[in-house]
């Protein structure tokens, strides 16, 4: 299950996908606990890749997009309360400021601090890569492409002390040939990448890089 932003909205009458309220993130949450879905931290994920029945038939992956505030302000005590890990996906440009993606009429919403994405890790919240731009993969060229994904893991690496090896591609875009990408984020040192597919509230397995 895939997640941007949880609360309240940033603008008044506003009302799109990229938001739910804390109620209903919270009955969402209330719903895996009560139907006996298993949530997943990336280990297991990982382990999964390679080992399909390790894993109980319901299980689950929560990931959130973006790195907004709300994510450990709303989110985080929701997901601490049941012991639910998750990972968020996090655009290095944007830390400690604004969600200026260049996205017509969306509200600017605040971002993440450092404070904030370690905050996360210590309880369970993995942070990794989401670029550095919040560029679609389809507009630069492999030379721009590799250095989003050496930079952002750089940069995240530096900061919160540890790997960082999944990839989400903003817009659900990942390029023109996902030969040319696997081979891209092998080099590059990252083991998956995430992006959206049909289903939007899905995050959809790229490839798992050996």
């Amino acid at each position: 299950m895939s997640y941007h932003k949880i609360g309240k909205p940033a603008g008044p009458d506003w009302d799109t996908w990229f938001h739910i309220s804390e109620a209903i993130f919270a009955n969402q949450l209330s719903y895996l606990h009560e139907n006996g879905w298993n949530v997943i931290g990336l280990e297991d994920f990982f382990t999964s890749l390679t080992m399909p029945d390790s894993l109980p038939e319901r299980s689950v992956l929560l990931t959130f997009d973006d790195g907004y505030r709300s994510m450990r302000r709303v989110a985080l005590p929701l997901l601490v309360e049941p012991g639910y890990p998750a990972v968020v996906f996090v655009p290095t440009d944007f830390i400690g400021g604004h969600n200026w993606f260049g996205i017509d009429n969306e509200p600017e919403d605040i971002m993440c601090d450092w404070d904030d994405l370690r905050e996360l890790e210590r309880y369970g919240v993995s942070v990794q890569s989401h670029g550095v731009s919040h560029r679609a993969f389809s507009e630069p060229d492999l030379a721009q492409q590799k250095e989003e994904l050496l930079r952002s893991k750089a940069v995240l690496e530096e900061g919160l002390g540890k790997p960082v090896t999944v990839f989400a591609y903003s817009y659900g875009d990942a390029g023109v040939d996902a030969d040319i990408q696997r081979n891209l984020l092998r080099e590059c040192g990252y083991t998956a990448a995430c992006l959206y597919g049909e289903d939007l509230c899905a995050c959809q397995l790229l490839t798992h890089i050996a």
